[in-house]
């Protein structure tokens, strides 16, 4: 039998298979950033994961980026997700929520005519849907160096609510051009206070949120998300040297908290990330379909080949909803309707079909 349906235990969580359900935004969260009903279906719907990472959660109002995505920030948002919970953990999954502040990625439309903040006050580039249809990204505020600690504490609230509201864990969200990512990156941090210049120093506020909801949760629920060199959403990481050392300064930073695992977004054969994933020393979820749909093949030879202890998988797992079923019977699968990622409804979210019905 294949490693992918070995089980594992990612710090104090005993899972099922190796097969990671990546975090995707959906957009079909209530205006008030509510998870609904059909929310807890969905997740519930892919409990046979080994484990389930949420779509990106926002820790404040401030942090949301796209319309109608969920925040874990009020009472309401908190009882919302424990609904979801409670569903997957019926069905025996296990559920972590990202926490995801957006940063720059936002615009006040989305978020009820709140201001967007970012380490600098540089813009992303081209244009984000809006209630109003597509519109640039305003240039966002610069945050004061004495304002770190007020967005480090929403981080540990939002990951105390996560826990309160029955999630095993929580993953910092510190790739794909959103806040975290937006400090690493020289492109979109051109600082000149403690949280900025070097590596080291962009690497500093990552750092700090870390330790913070690790220290505040428990380091055996916190895991973390990174894509050096992504390229994306104007969060520019082009210089190898200084990409090495600013990863390497926020690994270096971070292993010691015996954190419950490393999340990575590029190649697990790069030299970069076999490097990271040593320094990092603990359990290690790859995920390199971006570009390309990771296929039941890729994810064998990822294991196979000792590059990672997970595989965190998109949209195989969107369009069928029992995926580790189906690849180990060599089953047919559903093709995802890339139409109906991001609209509202059950349609392209609820109503893919097992091998059951």
């Amino acid at each position: 039998m294949s490693t992918l349906f070995h089980p594992f235990t990612l710090g104090k969580i005993e899972l099922a298979n190796r097969i990671a359900l990546a975090p995707m935004t959906r957009n079909r969260a209530g205006a008030d950033g509510v998870p609904q009903d059909i929310t807890a279906t969905y997740y519930a719907q892919r409990a046979s994961a080994g484990l389930i990472i949420t779509e990106g959660t926002q820790p404040s109002a401030v942090g949301q980026g796209y319309a109608n995505t969920p925040g874990i920030h009020s009472a309401e948002q908190v009882r919302g997700w424990r609904a979801v919970a409670d569903a997957v953990h019926e069905r025996g999954g296990r559920i972590i929520m990202q926490l995801m502040h957006a940063g720059r990625i936002g615009h006040p439309d989305n978020k009820g005519g709140l201001e967007s903040v970012a380490p600098s006050a540089i813009a992303a580039p081209d244009e984000i849907f809006t209630a109003n249809g597509m519109q640039p990204y305003p240039v966002p505020r610069e945050l004061a160096t004495d304002e770190l600690p007020d967005v480090v504490a929403e981080f540990v609230t939002a990951a105390r609510n996560a826990v309160d509201a029955g999630l095993d864990g929580v993953e910092l969200h510190a790739a794909n051009g959103y806040l975290l990512h937006q400090f690493l990156a020289p492109s979109s941090n051109t600082r000149t206070d403690a949280y900025g210049g070097s590596p080291a120093a962009r690497a500093r506020f990552v750092v700090e949120v870390t330790r913070a909801v690790a220290e505040a949760i428990g380091p055996e629920r916190v895991g973390i998300r990174i894509s050096p060199a992504h390229n994306i959403q104007g969060v520019l990481e082009t210089d190898p040297a200084d990409v090495a050392a600013t990863y390497g300064a926020l690994i270096d930073a971070i292993a010691p908290l015996g954190l419950a695992y490393l999340h990575a977004l590029a190649d697990p054969a790069s030299d970069l990330v076999v490097d990271l994933r040593r320094r990092f020393g603990g359990p290690f979820i790859a995920n390199d379909g971006f570009a390309s749909v990771t296929t039941q093949d890729a994810a064998k030879e990822i294991l196979d080949d000792g590059l990672a202890d997970l595989v965190a998988v998109g949209r195989a797992f969107l369009a069928n909803p029992d995926l580790p079923r189906r690849w180990e019977l060599g089953a047919p699968l559903n093709e995802p309707d890339s139409d109906t990622f991001y609209t509202p409804g059950e349609r392209g979210y609820i109503d893919y079909p097992t091998l059951d019905r």
